[in-house]
């Protein structure tokens, strides 16, 4: 591993490339941090995989509708798969700042390839019960655990700080083109097919990510990390010791307080509406499988134009930006569920996709610029926490109010508690914009 020295030289270097590619036209500043060999092995591996994965999420949600033709078992089920996230995503922050992050996620992306792999065999013999998949998509969600917070810590250790922004920027945009790709195919399949084919495609498509884990180069990582937490947590430090020195940051530091709040929220409430696209498929707009894969497309769409944008302005981030992102997210979530014609509803959930996208992508890269190296992992954590974790609770809000009042009431309902959250930390904003003003990276 290089030393703290040795990282500043290597980044000197690049400097004059960045600001060639600053002055470059085009898409090209949207892609500075690829010119990392391992981020590229990392990005292009989960852009394969992410792209089976909601391709598997498009044909579960479908299966389970089908199983049970149930708002509140379809939020159920959502529900399990992030149950363990809300329960032990702390404990993976804490994993992330001690273990190998590359070891780590070799692990759980073949734990996932394994779960889809038994959910393919499971359907295609026509053998799969409701059960199965509460399961699987439990067993899922503990692999996520761990999974979510070391993948976003690792990020910096791939790319270096100055180029964090644009590397976060870069993995919603990959996320967001499997959005659009992965539900795509994965309406046409069910519509063809059946779901089947979707959980093979999906284990297949964990090869490539496993591939580029295991071709990264460890000489070339920035060794921040590992060392600013032997010098300031000691490496005899106990579990909850460290769970305490992390949430004590959070409690203590403005920006990252306030982004916690609302973000989780807005996580609880508003980003919860792939429950329902399904019941929006069918019941509201009546466009069957097909028009569910071009809803959640377009949202991928929105999202993927938005994480470009934010990528190619590769700017350190305001608060005032995130909360107005947060904003505009609650009001067109809204006008999504009044909606009641077909291209108008892609039109507004592309939308929605666009400026949810502007509050995660800025809300996780002001919580990485603020937050000092050796807290990183953990800090993430409760990011995810939030972020993924208050998905069960979401779920459970949204599918029955789903079920009682119908889909555009549940969602009318989030998108409100959404917006409420996004003014209410407007007024609050002064302290938290003055703590990301003074704050300073850890050299």
């Amino acid at each position: 591993m290089q030393t703290l020295s040795n990282s500043k030289q290597e980044l000197a270097i690049p400097q004059a490339v960045v600001e060639q590619e600053q002055h470059a036209k085009g898409f090209l500043r949207a892609f500075v941090a690829l010119r990392h060999r391992n981020f590229r092995l990392f990005w292009g591996g989960q852009l394969i995989s992410l792209i089976g994965t909601w391709m598997q999420t498009t044909g579960q949600a479908w299966l389970v509708l089908q199983l049970t033709h149930s708002a509140w078992i379809l939020g159920l089920v959502g529900a399990l798969q992030f149950l363990p996230v809300m329960f032990l995503a702390l404990f993976g922050g804490v994993l992330a700042d001690r273990l190998p992050k590359r070891r780590v996620l070799l692990f759980t992306q073949s734990s996932a390839m394994v779960q889809a792999a038994i959910l393919w065999i499971l359907v295609a013999t026509n053998t799969v019960q409701l059960w199965h998949v509460m399961v699987l998509a439990s067993l899922l969600g503990l692999t996520s655990s761990l999974d979510m917070p070391t993948r976003q810590a690792f990020v910096v250790e791939m790319v270096g700080r100055d180029d964090l922004p644009n590397a976060i920027a870069l993995n919603s945009s990959v996320f967001n083109v499997a959005r659009i790709v992965g539900p795509g195919i994965g309406g046409l399949v069910i519509a063809w097919l059946g779901e089947a084919p979707l959980f093979l495609m999906n284990a297949i498509s964990f090869i490539p990510v496993i591939v580029g884990l295991a071709l990264i180069n460890l000489s070339q990582l920035h060794a921040q990390t590992k060392r600013m937490n032997s010098q300031s947590s000691g490496s005899r430090q106990g579990t909850l010791q460290s769970l305490r020195e992390g949430l004590s940051y959070v409690a203590r530091t403005p920006a990252v307080r306030l982004i916690i709040v609302v973000i989780g929220i807005i996580s609880l409430f508003g980003i919860n509406f792939n429950v329902v696209l399904p019941l929006f498929a069918t019941d509201v707009l009546h466009s069957g499988p097909a028009g569910f894969g071009f809803i959640s497309s377009a949202f991928g769409c929105g999202s993927l134009i938005s994480a470009l944008w934010l990528a190619w302005g590769n700017k350190r981030p305001s608060m005032s930006g995130l909360l107005i992102a947060c904003i505009c997210f609650g009001i067109l979530e809204a006008f999504f569920a009044l909606s009641h014609i077909f291209l108008l509803s892609l039109v507004l959930i592309a939308s929605v996709g666009f400026a949810q996208i502007a509050l995660s992508a800025t809300s996780n890269t002001t919580l990485q610029t603020v937050t000092p190296d050796y807290l990183r992992g953990r800090i993430m954590s409760v990011y995810m926490l939030v972020f993924a974790g208050s998905i069960p609770l979401g779920n459970l809000f949204t599918g029955g109010l789903a079920h009682f009042f119908g889909a555009p009431i549940a969602l009318l309902a989030g998108a409100g508690l959404s917006l409420a959250a996004a003014v209410g930390g407007w007024f609050w904003r002064a302290s938290a914009e003055k703590s990301i003003a003074e704050s300073t990276f850890i050299e």
